[in-house]
């Protein structure tokens, strides 16, 4: 570990292997909590680039239970972006299931914002609390399941009082949307930062991923906006691709930002429930607009176009309130 120290004192990057060494150090409980944070904030100050993001990765995911399905799309982001919005990749991870796609969605409680995925989820009376083979059966009755990220990553526990103690978002707010227990191939992922779009394709790039869009928008979200232009780095076949979606283009016509901000668990629950029986709304149409994403990284569309319009039809038939409650039965009899 000293001399993975000595190289971030002296600004330079760690290779793939130098950061899956470093983590593994940690992970397996080695390291002090000294250690721990020397790494963590060197990291942060010399800026973190994809192949230290990809070995933590590599790292936490052999270290995880393990979720056994196939074909499942994740729509998790970093979060961060301070923008305290509605549980927009949460409530389109539930369209894309209602819609045919099979979600396997990693999340955790709050953490930047009042209310995570796993608050909400809890609020529409979902169970998170669920062991691998009961969410493999869930995917497979429902097209959705939720890891719990703290029930997951067990390894975790060795960095948890450090953080703390370090307060400001760290590499582990990095790695842990990529960490999916169900080491999924197909993936949304939203960044707080447009900054770190290449770095996580890149990241991505070394961690067998068929399809992925790693999106974030111009007004500041780490989701496809409704309001602005949303620059995404496309990951397929290995290949990036640049790509810009414009929601003028596609006549979104939303009305104003404060429409999409949220409170608490509850609030934005009943927020998920009225646009799932057809409310037409702002966050509707930001719904739709993640969902579009992840039809097409599961490569059900090739059009975004498309795949926005089909969205849109079917979260305002009420189809997807219906689907809901098939969740809400399918977890409490399980």
């Amino acid at each position: 570990m000293n001399k993975t120290l000595e190289k971030l004192k002296d600004k330079q990057n760690l290779s793939f292997e130098e950061s899956k060494k470093a983590f593994l150090y940690i992970m397996e409980g080695k390291a002090s909590d000294e250690e721990i944070y020397n790494f963590l904030t060197l990291l942060s100050e010399k800026g973190e680039v994809a192949n230290e993001i990809a070995g933590g990765v590599y790292v936490l995911r052999e270290k995880s239970k393990r979720v056994i399905v196939k074909n499942c799309v994740d729509t998790c982001g970093t979060g961060g972006d301070g923008k305290n919005t509605l549980n927009i990749s949460t409530a389109s991870a539930l369209l894309l299931s209602s819609m045919g796609i099979k979600v396997a969605k990693h999340g955790n409680k709050a953490v930047s914002s009042k209310c995570g995925s796993g608050d909400v989820l809890e609020a529409l009376n979902i169970k998170i609390n669920l062991e691998p083979e009961e969410i493999e059966d869930q995917i497979n009755k429902n097209n959705f399941g939720f890891m719990f990220a703290p029930n997951y990553h067990s390894a975790m526990k060795y960095v948890g009082p450090t953080r703390k103690k370090i307060g400001k978002r760290t590499i582990f707010n990095m790695i842990g949307p990529l960490s999916s227990p169900a080491l999924v191939e197909r993936q949304v992922v939203g960044v707080f930062d447009k900054k770190l779009l290449k770095i996580f394709a890149n990241a991505l790039k070394n961690l067998n991923i068929k399809f992925a869009w790693i999106v974030n928008s111009e007004d500041g979200l780490d989701e496809i906006s409704p309001y602005a232009k949303t620059n995404i780095i496309q990951l397929k076949h290995n290949q990036l691709y640049e790509i810009t979606i414009d929601p003028k283009e596609l006549n979104v016509n939303a009305e104003r930002f404060e429409n999409l901000l949220g409170d608490d668990a509850k609030f934005n629950a009943n927020k998920i429930i009225d646009i799932f029986k057809g409310e037409d709304n702002d966050f509707s149409k930001a719904v739709c607009l993640n969902a579009a994403a992840g039809l097409i990284v599961s490569e059900k569309y090739s059009k975004f176009k498309d795949a926005y319009k089909d969205a849109r039809e079917y979260i305002l038939s009420g189809n997807t309130f219906k689907h809901l409650i098939n969740i809400q039965n399918g977890w409490k009899y399980t």
